[in-house]
């Protein structure tokens, strides 16, 4: 079963760094896109960024300059580098890629549960 699985959250300070990671639990063939959304509770979902196969990066204006999405395709892996963060960045990151499973599969959206990160002043 593919799964996605989080990590890297945590506890900074303001003007700190996280890098969380989206692990694939599964082999799988490609993964085509990668994205980030973060959520606090009574909110919506909010996109942060996103990547393509080819390497196109786009950011949400309120992280542009600050965060990096990446990708590491034989780790399976998706990354969101978070610089110069600020309270206001404190949220369950979630994580969301369109996976290929096998050479055969048609692409599939997989969400992760996601990963918490406060951010203190």
């Amino acid at each position: 079963q593919v799964q996605l699985v989080e990590s890297g959250g945590g506890l900074v300070q303001s003007g700190g760094s996280l890098r969380l990671s989206c692990i694939v639990s599964a082999d799988i063939f490609s993964i085509n896109t990668g994205a980030w959304y973060r959520q606090t509770p009574g909110n919506q979902r909010e996109w942060v960024a996103s990547i393509v196969s080819g390497g196109a990066t786009n950011y949400a204006d309120s992280v542009r300059g600050r965060f990096d999405i990446s990708t590491d395709n034989a780790k399976n892996t998706v990354y969101l580098q978070m610089n110069n963060l600020k309270p206001e960045d404190t949220a369950v990151y979630i994580c969301t890629e369109d996976i290929r499973a096998t050479v055969s599969s048609r692409k599939r959206t997989y969400w992760g549960q996601g990963t918490q990160v406060t951010v203190s002043s």
